[in-house]
Formats: C-alpha cells, sequence, structure tokens
C-alpha cells in the first residue's frame, strides 16, 4: 500500500528528474520559465483575456500581469482590443512568440518522446491512468491546500 511518505518521494524524484524545479528553463530544455511556456502554449491556441489565461492556468490575475507584462518585452505578445467587448484586451502572439510556441512545442514532444521511450510498453497505460487520478485528485482539491507546499 502506497503512504504518504512513498508518494511524497516518488513525486519530488519525478519533479527533480523531470526538472520542473529549475525556475528559469523549462524541462524540455527551453530558456524560459514554465509560467511562460504554459502561456505561449495557451495562446499559440487562441488569443485570450489575462483573466482567462489566468484561469487556465490556475495563476493569480497579479501573476498573469506581470507574466504579459514579460512576454510583450520579449516581443511575443502584443494587446489587442477584445473584438466583442471594446473593454476588454486580448493577448495574441506576435510572429516571435508563435516561433517560441512552435520551438517549444517541438522541445516538449522530443523530451516526452524520450520519456515514453523509457516506459516499457506493457506499464505506459498505466502511468497515462496514474497520471489521470492525480491530477482529478488535485483538480477536486481546494486551491488553498494545492499552493501550500
Amino acid at each position: 500500500m502506497l503512504s504518504l511518505d512513498d508518494l511524497e518521494r516518488r513525486l519530488v524524484g519525478f519533479v527533480r528528474a523531470f526538472g520542473l524545479h529549475q525556475t528559469e528553463r523549462t524541462p524540455c530544455g527551453e530558456p524560459i520559465s514554465v509560467s511562460q511556456a504554459h502561456a505561449l502554449t495557451e495562446l499559440a491556441a487562441q488569443p485570450l483575456t489575462q483573466a482567462e489565461l489566468a484561469r487556465r492556468l490556475r495563476l493569480d490575475r497579479s501573476v498573469v500581469s506581470r507574466l504579459a507584462d514579460t512576454l510583450q518585452e520579449r516581443a511575443w505578445v502584443g494587446r489587442e482590443r477584445h473584438p466583442q467587448d471594446q473593454r476588454a484586451v486580448h493577448l495574441v502572439l506576435t510572429d516571435r512568440g508563435r516561433a517560441a510556441a512552435d520551438r517549444l512545442v517541438g522541445a516538449r514532444r522530443a523530451r516526452l518522446a524520450t520519456l515514453l521511450d523509457g516506459v516499457p510498453a506493457a506499464e505506459r497505460d498505466n502511468v497515462l491512468r496514474a497520471l489521470e487520478v492525480l491530477t482529478d485528485s488535485l483538480a477536486n482539491t481546494p486551491a488553498k491546500e494545492r499552493s501550500d507546499a
């Protein structure tokens, strides 16, 4: 039976092995923060307001505001008026931002392919199921409890 100590040791081990603890580099080796990488991924799919980006990333609005400012300083994001609501502003990827997002996708897929290759074929479904269960558990945990660690 899995104990709390076992779960902690294994999760911490995975975080470190995958590189999630590195603040200025993504696990796939790109020299940007993980938050910036996630923002670029979301914005590559469609323009979003800062509030919507904050909701999708599960980050505080003030954090996303600073994140958007940083992405704009890097010339990866521009701010445009929302087409239906002129009071709202969309964050939109620039051509440089789209290129950065494309590089991230390629690097992420290569890193994940390597990771998947290391998992025995007979265990792959179990690994995916375990990730789903953990993600569902986190989704059902109040935000305050998720951010205390």
